[in-house]
């Protein structure tokens, strides 16, 4: 009985191996829905073991290319539009990164012009908006300028995807950059 217990926990553990260890954050399985994980045994064929698996991307259209770390990373974002389960639709928004400090959610600064009409003159106002970052931006951080794509609620206050990092920050951002 114990060698066949011992048996079952090692070939889980081989899964688990195979299919990166560091992504097995959560207490559930992270895996991706579309992609089979288990290889299909032929009878007396041996199958090689690759340290690369079975990975599922998509092109979420918009002239946006799928970034190469969504491609070839092992990363399980069931949230991200290039490997999960979500469309990019309705708007698209570009503002700089206010903030990094939720898990995997940015807040992003976005400057405008409001007109007064009694006095003929422009105020500035910002809006904050809370975005998924995918684990495929990697390099994105606090001052860059991003492309998000609006999509369905993803939480309380996440509605926007980031599909695309536009430019880096040379120094710190805070102050109304529209001009």
């Amino acid at each position: 009985f114990n060698d066949v217990v011992n048996g079952m926990i090692l070939k889980y553990f081989n899964l688990i191996t195979l299919t990166a260890m560091s992504e097995q954050t959560e207490k559930a399985f992270q895996k991706q829905p579309a992609v089979f994980l288990n290889k299909k045994k032929l009878a007396g064929a041996k199958v090689a073991k690759t340290g690369k698996g079975v990975r599922w991307t998509k092109n979420v259209g918009l002239g946006i290319k799928t970034p190469r770390e969504a491609i070839e990373g092992s990363y399980i974002d069931k949230k991200c539009p290039f490997t999960g389960d979500v469309a990019i639709r309705g708007r698209l928004l570009r503002g700089i990164v206010n903030n990094m400090k939720m898990k995997r959610t940015l807040t992003i600064r976005r400057d405008y012009l409001h007109y007064i009409k009694k006095y003929n003159r422009f105020e500035k106002r910002h809006k904050n908006i809370s975005a998924h970052v995918s684990p495929a931006f990697l390099d994105v951080g606090k001052g860059d300028t991003v492309l998000v794509g609006q999509c369905r609620p993803l939480s309380k206050t996440v509605r926007f995807n980031v599909l695309k990092v536009i430019a880096t920050a040379a120094a710190d951002k805070k102050k109304f950059t529209k001009f």
